[in-house]
């Protein structure tokens, strides 16, 4: 078992990482909650796989247990999910000193993390992420939202969970892509960090390898994800680093193959303007296509609808966006231009787009 302490301005938990885990869920929850009535928030896909599985667990620790299931999928991020789930939870007749439990990947864990932050002016939260994705980076920080039609997480809060229980035998019932899309997300936190951590994702040449090493690239990246978020909790400076790859790529693809493009893209585009290494942007490649994540911008994006895109990315501030890059690997800097600069700064990527 490995425990990481996460500390902030808001609350002090821990992370703690186990294979099996989940078969004790229910006494680690009680070192942590009173018994309570808990909101077990899952999805489609995950509640056929777990829920019975951890109600049992809760039950037998004493907790009063209410399962809700949302469809598998980004669109329940929505206002309608959230209004659904509120209902439920008053139906319920949950209380303050009740609780939200996330059981699934990062769509659950921010709907429900939002639903926890905004009902009854906040209730407690805890975390148990089922996919690498979750487990590597949305169930660590206490970032939760919902979509709108404009953009993904424009409507959302900062709410810290009371614990993060993560067992690595969960990945096993991912489907290929799920668990290689996470990897994506490791990757970018390696090249942030180097070291150990970038010769651990240099082992990594097919997917098994990711089941192979899960719990140390698990704990890796959240043992950096955890230093961040306790030098910035609320993404005013060093946290702004996370979101290294998160500014080209984004909406066509699911979250980690768009961090992998993005990564990549990002790499040419700063060797470009001569601020980068161009064999940086080799070496991300290497390392992403090695377990099959794509890197290319699609051909038929636009450089109209990539623009477009990027005027509700909640990285500008103050009418410029903020790109995060590498000078090498372990050595992240920051770089700002305008808006009024885009179309002419990313032109070294979108040449082969249509306008």
């Amino acid at each position: 078992m490995t425990t990481i302490q996460v500390t902030t301005a808001a609350k002090s938990y821990a992370v703690t990482i186990e294979a099996g885990l989940l078969a004790r869920v229910g006494t680690a929850l009680a070192q942590v909650w009173t018994p309570r009535q808990v909101a077990v928030i899952t999805d489609t896909n995950v509640g056929p796989l777990y829920a019975q599985q951890v109600c049992d667990r809760l039950n037998a620790a004493g907790f009063r247990v209410t399962v809700l299931t949302v469809p598998a999928g980004e669109s329940s991020k929505s206002w309608p999910q959230v209004m659904r789930l509120i209902d439920a939870l008053s139906a319920a007749h949950l209380t303050r000193s009740d609780g939200v439990l996330a059981l699934g990947g990062g769509v659950v864990g921010d709907l429900a993390g939002f639903v926890a932050a905004i009902y009854l002016r906040g209730i407690a939260f805890a975390q148990v992420p089922t996919s690498l994705l979750a487990q590597v980076d949305s169930s660590v920080g206490g970032k939760t939202a919902i979509d709108l039609p404009m953009g993904k997480n424009l409507v959302g809060s900062f709410y810290q969970p009371d614990v993060v229980l993560i067992d690595p035998h969960t990945l096993t019932t991912l489907p290929s892509r799920m668990l290689v899309e996470g990897y994506g997300e490791i990757v970018k936190c390696a090249a942030l960090v180097g070291g150990d951590f970038w010769a651990l994702v240099q082992q990594v040449t097919q997917p098994a390898a990711i089941l192979a090493q899960a719990t140390p690239l698990i704990h890796q990246s959240i043992a950096f994800k955890a230093r961040v978020v306790m030098a910035d909790e609320k993404e005013g400076g060093q946290r702004q680093l996370l979101n290294f790859g998160h500014t080209l790529g984004h909406g066509r693809y699911m979250h980690g193959e768009a961090v992998a493009i993005g990564l990549v893209q990002v790499a040419r585009l700063f060797a470009a303007q001569g601020m980068m290494p161009v064999t940086l942007a080799d070496q991300l490649r290497d390392r992403l296509t090695a377990v099959g994540l794509p890197v290319a911008l699609p051909a038929d994006l636009t450089v109209t609808a990539l623009l477009a895109a990027m005027q509700h990315d909640k990285k500008i501030h103050g009418q410029a966006l903020t790109w995060v890059y590498l000078t090498a690997i372990g050595q992240p800097a920051m770089h700002a231009v305008p808006l009024t600069d885009l179309a002419t700064w990313i032109a070294p990527v979108t040449g082969p787009l249509q306008p």
